[in-house]
């Protein structure tokens, strides 16, 4: 044994919004063991997490030998299916051109009337339900799914099963084949569901590349798998979670003036694993040299609470200037739909401001359960109360009946 720690590490006790002490409380690059016994390079600082993911010299491929790999499920997984996330140039700027033009920051913008009906209609149906209710099953997971579901051209109904392919993407799980299994029959469905469109299409993504023909039904199927996974779970993790934040800081909360994303996607950094590479060449990161076939993990949440790039970087403040965060990456492969995701926070937490201002937590937080074992940090559940005389109606609004998601069409 070699002595150096474990990652991914424990959050501290009672500070559940804070990366992990055994990543602060170390050299801005060092070597840690992963679960597999390698001993990739870990980098911490703002600077240089941004220095490594923009450096053509290092690779996402999950193929090459030394990539550091998250689990035994990710690498079995891996080794099947090769999505966007794990293309280098030129296949990588192939599919990206592909899709941009389906993800600009304008027409994001114009699917905002849409987002705010279907977060208006998920807050309806919370607000005459149960009080106490459980955000996380009652608006932070439904609106990301029916969102990418539309945009897709997926039946929402059929959330339950790419919902289920997500959860088997643990950090712990004991049977790779199993997620394997999953993923390949989420393939299989949305192959189907392409050869579908094919015969009539929609006004969807999924028929628009088909239409194009540059891909083939498998390829887009395995593109579709990831937009469709991480579509929902990234943002319905972010909106838990950052509501989360926000209830336990109630006068930024109730902060009509200042939109919180771009703080809270810098205070939070939800991905749990953060960002995998491996050395193509040798290069020098933070003064010290990394050879080539050696693994490299960019940790996106400590370069967001970089005292060098954000003054006290552990204080919430939501009148911060914090658009410079790395929390949907950086260089070649920042998140592609990271307008979308920005789009559909600002209107789940303006609307939650707006709509229920006397919004609380129902239960402490250290009673909370955290995914600590989940590619996306965030919580299980979220109980949440409301003052019981709360109308129903957003101001300005029309009382007619809405339509409900559950009676929407996919299409939009």
């Amino acid at each position: 044994m070699s002595g150096k720690e474990t990652f991914p590490m424990a959050r501290a006790a009672g500070c559940p919004f804070d990366p992990a002490p055994g990543l602060t409380k170390r050299a801005p690059v060092s070597r840690v063991r992963l679960w597999d016994g390698s001993e990739p390079w870990l980098i911490t600082r703002y600077a240089d997490v941004r220095a490594v993911l923009a450096d053509s010299r290092v690779s996402v491929d999950v193929a090459q030998p030394g990539f550091p790999h998250t689990n035994a499920v990710s690498k079995a997984r891996d080794a099947r299916m090769k999505t966007l996330m794990q293309m280098d140039p030129p296949e990588h700027t192939v599919q990206r051109r592909l899709l941009a033009p389906e993800f600009t920051v304008r027409k994001m913008a114009a699917l905002r009337p849409r987002v705010q009906e279907l977060v208006d209609g998920l807050l309806d149906r919370m607000l005459a339900g149960p009080n106490p209710a459980d955000l996380v099953e009652a608006f932070a997971l439904p609106l990301p799914s029916l969102v990418i579901c539309e945009l897709l051209g997926v039946p929402y109904a059929d959330r339950d099963f790419f919902q289920g392919v997500a959860r088997t993407l643990v950090m712990d799980d004991p049977d790779p084949a199993r997620a394997v299994a999953a993923s390949e029959e989420l393939n299989a469905y949305l192959e189907d569901l392409v050869a579908a469109k094919a015969a009539e299409p929609g006004d969807d993504l999924l028929s628009k590349l088909q239409q194009r023909g540059a891909m083939t039904s498998r390829e887009i199927a395995v593109l579709g798998q990831l937009l469709l996974v991480a579509g929902h779970d990234t943002t319905a993790a972010m909106i838990a979670l950052g509501t989360a934040v926000l209830l336990t800081h109630p006068e930024q909360f109730r902060d009509a003036t200042a939109d919180p994303v771009e703080e809270l996607l810098r205070y939070l950094s939800i991905t749990h694993t953060e960002a995998r590479r491996v050395a193509l060449a040798d290069l020098e990161i933070g003064g010290q040299l990394i050879r080539a076939g050696e693994g490299i993990i960019a940790v996106k949440s400590t370069a967001n609470r970089d005292p060098l790039a954000f003054p006290d970087p552990g204080r919430f403040d939501v009148r911060r200037s914090a658009r410079h965060h790395v929390a949907f990456g950086y260089g070649r492969h920042l998140c592609l739909g990271a307008p979308l995701a920005r789009v559909e926070l600002e209107v789940a937490y303006s609307a939650l401001r707006r709509r229920i201002p006397t919004l609380e937590l129902a239960a402490p937080l250290d009673r909370l359960e955290f995914k600590e074992n989940a590619i996306f940090y965030s919580v299980r559940e979220l109980p949440v109360t409301w003052a019981s005389t709360l109308t129903t109606v957003p101001p300005g609004s029309s009382t007619k009946k809405r339509r409900t998601p559950h009676g929407s069409s996919v299409s939009g």
